[in-house]
C-alpha cells in the first residue's frame, strides 16, 4: 500500500488547484482521476470568466493558483462584460481553446515534481488512525493522512436525453460508482443535483451572415497578473435568437421534457435553466439571446449558449433548425442534462473540512456549486488548507472582506444551497472593495505565506506596489492654474479652479480620468495600463471605499468572537429552539457566522454573545 502526504481524488478543476497547491507547499500527492482524457475537462461552456467568477479567477491566481495562467494562454478572446457600469462588477471573460486548455493544465501537472497523477477510479474511502485508505476499481490501495475530494458531477451520474438514461459522466466519460455509497458509511448526507449542456454544431451549417458578430476587446490584459503579453483574439463568438417557432416547438412538446415532467428529481440551476425552463418561466418573452461560440481551433464544433435542454434528440433537431441563422444546422453532439450526487456542504467548516473527520476536504461541485471557477476556488482552498493540516498549523479561511472566495465558501457552508450555487456579484456585501483589478493587493500576501506565490510572482507584486506608490506621490503635486488647466476643464465639460489644484482633485471630476491627465500632461508614460486603472478607481471612489472599509470594521467585531467547538447551545436559557437546532447543526466557527445562519435572528445572535463570552471568561 503506497502512502503519500495526501491524495486528491478528482482531476477537474477544483481538484487540479487543490494538487498543485498542496504539491507546492511541498508535499507528496497523488492525484487520481476517473480519465487523464478529462483533466481540467471544460464539459459544458468553452469559457473561463464571466460577471463575478472573471474576480473569483483573479483570485485564484492572486493566491498562486493556476486557473489564470491556463485561460489567457488558451484563450481565443477576451472580453470585460459590464464597461458600461461601475468597476464593481465589471468582469474579464475568455472564450478558450477546450482543448488546449486540458493539453496545457494536464502539462502543468505532470511536470510539477511532487505531484504524482494516476488514471483509476476510486470507489472506496475508510479511516485508519488518522490515516484515509482509498481504494480504487481495480483494487489498488493508498494511504494518507489528508484527502481531498472533487469529483465534480462524476457521482453516480446519469445522462438524459428525452426517455434514454445512461450511466456515465460528462462528454461520455465513465461515471463514478460505489463512492457515493463509501461517503455514505462515513455519515454524510448527500444530495441530488442536476445540469444540463447545449448541442454542438458544425461551424459549416451555420448561416452567420443572419447573426451578429461578437469580436473580443482589442488591447486587453488577462486573468494572471503575471501576463505580461495582451491577448490577442483568435476567434469570433455570434448573437442570434429564438423564434416564435422555436418557443410553439418547445410548448408543443414539453410533456417529453424530463425537466418538466418530472422524471429529472435532481435540483437544477435557477440560473443556468433549460430552454424549456425558460420558455415557460418567461411566457410573454418573444425571444431569448442565444450565442454561437468556438469549441477550439482544431475542431469544427460550436458550442449553441443559452440552449441547454434534455429534449429528446429529434425535437432537439426541430428546436435547433428554428433557431434564426440555424435552419440547415448538423447538430455533431447531442444536448443532455446530467443527475449526479453530491454532499450537503454545510457539513463543512469554512476551511472545506469535514466537520465529522479531521484530514478530510471536499471541493467543487461535489460540495453543491457549479462553474469552473467556483470549483477551482474551492480547490485552491481546499488544497491550502489540506497542506496547513499535514504541517500542523493553523488553517486558512478567507472572510467575506478578504474576497469573493470567501463570501462563496461562506455562503454554502453557512446557508447551505437547495440548488447548484453559483456566484454573482450581489452575493458580495464588499463588492467595491473586491474588484477583478484589485485582487493581488487582497490575496498575494496571503498566498505568499502559505508557500504558492514564488521569488518571481512576488517580485512582480512588489514592483506594482512601489509604481502605484509613485503614482500616489504624482498625484499629489500641485499644478498651477494656467490656461492650459482651465482649458482642460472645459475640455472635460468641468468648470475650472480657481486656485493651483492637485492631480488627485482632477481625478475627483466626473468627466476625468487619470488617462486623461496622462493624456494632457505628459505623467505617467512609464506606467502600465493595470497599474494607472487601480489609482483612479481608488482615488474617484475614495469615499466609498473608505465606508465599506468601517462597515468591514464593525461585522469583523463579530468574526472576532469565536465559538468553541464543543459549544453546547442546548443549554441557553433565551435561545429559540430553532436557532438551538440550526447553531448545534452549523457549528459556527464565530459570532459571525452564526449571525448568517438562516432561522437565527439578531436577537439570538445577541443571547448568545453573552453565553459565549460568559463561557470563555
Amino acid at each position: 500500500m503506497e502512502e503519500f502526504d495526501a491524495i486528491v481524488i478528482g482531476a477537474g478543476h477544483a481538484g487540479c488547484e487543490a494538487g498543485l497547491a498542496l504539491a507546492r507547499m511541498g508535499h507528496k500527492i497523488l492525484l487520481l482521476t476517473i480519465s487523464l482524457d478529462a483533466v481540467a475537462f471544460l464539459a459544458c461552456n468553452p469559457s473561463i470568466g464571466g460577471t463575478a467568477k472573471g474576480q473569483l479567477v483573479s483570485e485564484i491566481d492572486a493566491l498562486g493558483g493556476e486557473m489564470g495562467i491556463i485561460a489567457d494562454r488558451t484563450a481565443l478572446q477576451m472580453r470585460m462584460l459590464n464597461r458600461g457600469k461601475g468597476p464593481a462588477v465589471q468582469s474579464l471573460r475568455a472564450q478558450a481553446d477546450k482543448n488546449a486548455y486540458h493539453t496545457e493544465m494536464k502539462k502543468v501537472l505532470e511536470s510539477e515534481k511532487n505531484l504524482y497523477l494516476r488514471q483509476g477510479e476510486v470507489v472506496d474511502i475508510s479511516l485508519d488512525g488518522d490515516r484515509k485508505i482509498v481504494t480504487t476499481s481495480v483494487g489498488l490501495k493508498y494511504k494518507a493522512r489528508a484527502v481531498v475530494l472533487a469529483t465534480g458531477v462524476y457521482l453516480e451520474s446519469e445522462i438524459i436525453i428525452g426517455k434514454t438514461r445512461e450511466k456515465t459522466g460528462p462528454n461520455g466519460f465513465k461515471n463514478s460508482h460505489g463512492l457515493s455509497e463509501s461517503l455514505k458509511r462515513l455519515g454524510l448526507e448527500l444530495l441530488r443535483f442536476k445540469t444540463g449542456t447545449p448541442v454542438r454544431l458544425h461551424r459549416r451549417s451555420v448561416d452567420f451572415s443572419k447573426m451578429e458578430e461578437q469580436k473580443g476587446d482589442e488591447q486587453i490584459g488577462g486573468f494572471s497578473y503575471m501576463t505580461k503579453a495582451k491577448i490577442a483574439n483568435k476567434a469570433s463568438c455570434y448573437l442570434t435568437y429564438t423564434t416564435q417557432k422555436t418557443h410553439n416547438i418547445i410548448r408543443n412538446n414539453l410533456d417529453k421534457a424530463p425537466a418538466i415532467s418530472g422524471e429529472i428529481v435532481g435540483v437544477g440551476p435557477r440560473y443556468c435553466p433549460s430552454i424549456e425552463t425558460k420558455i415557460i418561466r418567461f411566457a410573454d418573452k418573444e425571444r431569448h439571446q442565444l450565442f454561437l461560440e468556438p469549441e477550439a481551433l482544431d475542431t469544427e464544433e460550436m458550442y449553441l449558449q443559452g440552449f441547454s435542454t434534455s429534449m429528446p434528440a429529434d425535437i432537439q433537431k426541430e428546436m435547433v433548425e428554428s433557431v434564426i441563422g440555424l435552419g440547415k444546422a448538423e447538430i455533431m453532439r447531442d444536448a443532455y442534462a446530467i443527475e449526479y450526487d453530491c454532499i450537503n456542504p454545510t457539513e463543512l467548516n469554512p476551511t472545506l473540512e469535514l466537520k465529522k473527520i479531521k484530514g478530510l476536504f471536499f471541493a467543487g461541485q461535489i460540495n453543491g456549486t457549479s462553474g469552473y471557477e467556483e470549483a477551482g476556488a474551492q480547490g485552491i482552498v481546499a488544497g491550502i488548507n489540506a497542506g496547513l493540516y499535514l504541517s500542523g498549523k493553523e488553517m486558512l479561511i478567507l472572510k467575506r472582506s478578504d474576497a469573493y472566495i470567501g463570501v462563496l465558501i461562506d455562503d454554502i457552508v453557512t446557508k447551505g444551497t437547495n440548488e447548484p450555487y453559483r456566484m454573482m456579484t450581489s452575493r458580495a456585501e464588499y463588492r467595491l472593495l473586491l474588484r477583478q483589478d484589485n485582487a493581488d493587493l487582497r490575496l498575494t500576501e496571503i498566498g505568499r505565506a502559505v508557500g504558492l506565490v514564488d521569488d518571481e510572482r512576488y517580485r512582480v507584486f512588489l514592483e506594482k506596489k512601489k509604481k502605484m506608490a509613485e503614482i500616489e506621490e504624482i498625484l499629489n503635486k500641485k499644478v498651477k492654474i494656467s490656461e492650459k488647466i482651465v482649458n482642460f476643464y472645459k475640455k472635460h465639460h468641468e468648470s475650472a479652479p480657481k486656485e493651483s489644484v492637485k492631480y488627485r482633485d482632477m481625478l475627483k471630476r466626473v468627466n476625468i480620468d487619470i488617462f486623461d491627465i496622462k493624456e494632457e500632461f505628459g505623467e505617467f508614460d512609464d506606467c502600465d495600463y493595470d497599474v494607472l486603472e487601480k489609482v483612479n478607481i481608488n482615488v474617484k471612489y475614495e469615499g466609498y471605499l473608505k465606508q465599506q472599509e468601517e462597515d468591514i470594521e464593525k461585522a469583523l467585531l463579530n468574526e472576532k468572537v469565536k465559538i468553541p467547538d464543543d459549544f453546547d447551545y442546548s443549554t441557553i436559557k433565551g435561545l429559540r429552539q430553532e436557532a438551538k437546532e440550526k447553531l448545534a447543526k452549523i457549528r459556527p466557527v464565530n459570532l459571525g457566522q452564526a449571525s448568517r445562519i438562516s432561522g437565527v435572528s439578531p436577537a439570538d445572535v445577541s443571547v448568545l454573545s453573552i453565553y459565549v463570552k460568559k463561557a470563555k471568561r
